[in-house]
């Protein structure tokens, strides 16, 4: 039970998910309130895809539910990052075109962008420093920039929360800072609510307030020190995992084994 004023924006009540006869996760529950910074980790494989698509709504529970915007009749909007190959880069798509989608919920099928339209676009370009850029083609990015491009399109459709999957996978280190530095100050100063999908530990831990640890028969939800314990993860990756501290940063080694 909430005893606290803040809107309850996604809760899952004793979810079962999986694909057809095939059980991929099972009684999980858990809250996100309005204000949160999340992180969904676990090893590939572990059901984070899972879970990401029945939180969007794209893949209906086996078992309980997932209740959006804390079951309220108002619109509840999701603002959906995915990972940066998912857009057809063959498309001759500018990065204003690409942010211009986050727009398209609200125009429906025929409409055409009017001037606050585009003056959100221009926003939105404006609040992850790519305006300058946004007549580029998307494919002719680098990996930050289209990164960027991505997530100006979700602030463009005006979201409740923000959900990021795999957000600075395959950046190089200055990128991957710059990235999650961004996506902190989008929390931070904006008071957006985060959700990100991530294997990359070191990211989530230095970032997000409450982690949920996805594994077949390991499911937690608890705040980042209550979860990224040496016994969790070595547990989770089969392999002797320790935890240190450097600069006020979580590090975390894993020991190497055979394959």
């Amino acid at each position: 039970m909430n005893f606290t004023s803040t809107p309850l924006l996604i809760e899952a009540r004793s979810v079962d998910l999986g694909y057809g006869k095939k059980k991929i996760l099972s009684g999980i529950s858990f809250s996100i309130y309005a204000g949160d910074f999340v992180g969904i980790v676990g090893p590939n494989g572990s059901g984070k895809t899972t879970l990401l698509r029945a939180i969007l709504g794209i893949l209906r529970p086996l078992r309980g539910e997932i209740v959006l915007g804390g079951g309220s009749n108002g619109p509840f909007r999701v603002g959906y990052v995915p990972q940066r190959d998912s857009i057809d880069q063959m498309m001759p798509f500018t990065v204003h075109d690409v942010v211009m989608m986050g727009r398209f919920g609200k125009l429906g099928a025929v409409k055409l962008p009017s001037e606050e339209d585009r003056k959100k676009v221009r926003l939105a370009l404006n609040h992850v420093d790519i305006e300058d850029i946004m007549d580029m083609s998307f494919k002719e990015l680098s990996g930050g920039q289209k990164q960027r491009t991505l997530i100006a399109r979700a602030l463009a459709s005006e979201p409740d929360v923000l959900i990021l999957d795999e957000p600075t996978n395959g950046m190089d280190l200055a990128s991957r800072a710059a990235i999650m530095e961004l996506i902190r100050r989008l929390h931070s100063l904006d008071g957006l609510t985060v959700i990100m999908v991530s294997h990359l530990l070191s990211d989530v831990a230095t970032s997000v307030k409450k982690l949920i640890l996805v594994e077949q028969g390991l499911f937690q939800v608890g705040t980042v020190d209550e979860i990224l314990t040496e016994e969790n993860l070595s547990k989770l990756y089969n392999v002797p995992v320790s935890i240190g501290d450097f600069l006020g940063n979580k590090i975390i080694l894993a020991e190497p084994r055979n394959v």
